[in-house]
């Protein structure tokens, strides 16, 4: 209980200066960077559906091991790592939750600041904000399921569960809040920790910001097409 005091206080109960704070900070940077790394991995794991559905599946098969022991218990293994990335998304979460205003005065002095001081990066964060908290319960969701249907990934399974009940809407939200909260939290935590930024800070920034929004547009891309795909197989089953 005071270390989560001294987390908000950046005081410790003797009065001296909590280094809490800063662990916190390093710690939400990590899972950050962990997640943002994983999604882009995911992204072109979903995009092999592109190349065709056998390929989808052959590269299931290898992530499940299953050219060791084909056997399909072996699912538990993506369900054992959607478990890890789970705990890092809630650990990741609720950090950042720490520097969301927690009442509307609070969210007045951010509004009026963000107003003032009409600074683009001050944009991208209320940006990561929504798209953050809409991924909390988004996210949480798919990850769920797929911790306990991992044997129910394949094309034909993963495309049936899109066009049903209007889950192709559930996973284009989702797309759009993953790739711009990762691409955004990434770009931060380049600027934060002075990633890349060579001899000219000011320079190096507005060719970080360039390369965000290029890979933003990218995986928006890629996921679309790849959502598309699986909407196509999904279909297709459907008329059968």
């Amino acid at each position: 209980m005071s270390g989560l005091i001294e987390g908000y206080l950046g005081k410790s109960i003797e009065g001296k200066k909590s280094k809490m704070p800063a662990k916190l900070d390093f710690i939400q940077s990590a899972s950050g960077l962990f997640l943002g790394l994983f999604m882009w991995a995911h992204m072109f794991f979903v995009s092999t559906i592109l190349v065709s559905g056998d390929f989808f599946n052959s590269v299931v098969h290898f992530l499940e091991l299953k050219f060791v022991y084909n056997n399909p218990i072996m699912s538990y293994i993506t369900s054992f790592l959607a478990t890890c990335v789970l705990v890092i998304f809630f650990v990741h979460a609720l950090l950042a939750m720490r520097k969301f205003p927690i009442n509307y005065r609070q969210y007045q002095i951010l509004r009026v600041h963000a107003k003032t001081m009409k600074h683009s990066d001050t944009s991208l964060w209320w940006v990561q904000a929504l798209t953050g908290f809409l991924m909390f319960f988004l996210g949480s969701a798919h990850l769920i399921f797929v911790i306990t249907n991992a044997d129910k990934i394949s094309d034909a399974m993963s495309g049936d569960r899109v066009i049903s009940h209007f889950m192709w809407l559930f996973y284009a939200v989702l797309l759009v809040c993953v790739e711009l909260h990762g691409s955004i939290g990434l770009y931060r935590l380049c600027v934060k920790w002075g990633w890349f930024e060579g001899k000219n800070a000011k320079e190096s920034r507005k060719k970080l910001k360039v390369a965000k929004w290029v890979i933003s547009i990218f995986f928006l891309v890629l996921g679309i097409l790849s959502l598309l795909a699986f909407v196509k197989i999904g279909l297709a089953n459907y008329q059968i």
